[in-house]
């Protein structure tokens, strides 16, 4: 149905998307995962003739992107593109006839679609008046009432409860029964190893996994080990057996070094922690990706906190004048005091020295905070 090679887009300094191969077969779901920023969406772009790749190709069923082809895409973007102040139905008629289908046609099977997600009463609702999760439902119906070939999902389970993400699941079954191609692009991993017929793993704009779900686990053998268990699982981490280790409150994903029978794995673990559950297992496509893309969990979190810092840290102190010159007076005022105290221990009259110092290391600490703090308080209003 669709295949992309050699797909490259670079935006001024920035490599966004750098040799991307491709093929999205017919009654396919396939997985276009990675983490964020990854060029994912780029891509898609790209796939989607919004913006043309540098270089490479993408052709459907063997012909290049044409006006035509436009009409047997139906793509759902992360971002809600309905528009708020009109009627839910009015709206699903407006963005179906844009397809080519008649408006009494496209008002019947939207109302076919409303019922089957329990969405009837809101027909004539406007759509700001919907929840984030219906929103999403509504815009769903617009990417699929068309009947298109291939289908394009960024993100589609975002903001949708677990009922309605089962609906959407069973949903996505029957697009693949019907042999639509389906690209289905995500960071998570749980929901795109439950629904994926083949994957492909992009980060930092370069391929890096691709292949069946099967394929993937095969590739990274079977050396790992999911534990539950009540008590501090920290220490998980740092067992000499253990390659890599993503740990949660009560529940833990090992990869281990080389083979090691359960005995040793077990005097290692049981006094430390009451385990409910010992198995080894492939490992999940969440375990696969934190192990390509190259960072655990706890390395996430650091990045996390490391971006954080660096976007509410307050300017280097050095850099404020105001906070320069109280320091600068500080140290000044504390070194008249201690050679004012020196000198007086040493027989000279110098206790004004000492007086006049300390009063300055005092008043200035003094400016010194206030100062910080109203720098502190400008920074937060930035």
């Amino acid at each position: 149905m669709l295949k992309a090679e050699h797909l490259r887009k670079q935006f001024s300094t920035v490599l966004a998307v750098d040799d991307v191969s491709l093929e999205v077969k017919r009654g396919t779901i396939f997985g276009l995962i990675g983490p964020n920023g990854a060029g994912k969406s780029t891509t898609i772009r790209m796939l989607l003739n919004i913006i043309k790749p540098d270089s490479g190709s993408i052709t459907y069923d063997g012909m290049p992107f044409s006006d035509a082809m436009r009409n047997r895409i139906g793509y759902l973007p992360e971002e809600r593109g309905l528009y708020r102040k009109n009627g839910l139905l009015d709206t699903i008629v407006y963005f179906t006839s844009l397809r080519g289908i008649p408006a009494e046609e496209a008002k019947r099977k939207g109302m076919e679609w409303l019922e089957r997600f329990n969405l009837q009463s809101y027909a004539k609702r406007k759509v700001e008046e919907l929840s984030k999760g219906n929103q999403q439902k509504a815009q769903f119906i617009t990417t699929i009432l068309h009947n298109p070939d291939l289908v394009i999902l960024d993100e589609p389970f975002s903001g949708l409860d677990p009922v309605n993400q089962i609906v959407m699941k069973d949903i996505f079954a029957e697009l693949k029964q019907q042999g639509k191609a389906i690209i289905f692009s995500t960071h998570q991993m749980e929901t795109a190893e439950k629904l994926c017929d083949e994957l492909c793993l992009i980060n930092r704009g370069t391929i890096v996994l691709e292949g069946t779900v099967k394929q993937a686990k095969q590739r990274f053998g079977i050396n790992s080990l999911h534990l539950e268990f009540d008590g501090d699982g920290k220490f998980l981490s740092n067992l000499p057996f253990v390659k890599k280790a993503t740990v949660y409150e009560n529940y833990a994903e090992l990869s281990l070094n080389g083979s090691i029978s359960s005995n040793e794995i077990l005097s290692a673990i049981l006094p430390k922690l009451e385990l409910r559950k010992f198995e080894f297992v492939e490992p999940s496509l969440n375990t696969i990706f934190l192990e390509v893309v190259g960072l655990s969990v706890e390395e996430i979190e650091k990045e996390k906190t490391e971006i954080q810092q660096k976007q509410h840290v307050p300017v280097p102190s050095i850099k404020n004048p105001e906070i320069k010159k109280q320091q600068t007076s500080l140290v000044l005022g504390l070194l008249a005091a201690v050679v004012g105290v020196i000198l007086y221990f040493t027989g000279k009259d110098t206790g004004m020295l000492a007086g006049v110092g300390a009063v300055v290391s005092v008043v200035s600490f003094i400016r010194l905070q206030k100062a910080k703090v109203k720098m502190k308080q400008e920074n937060a209003h930035e």
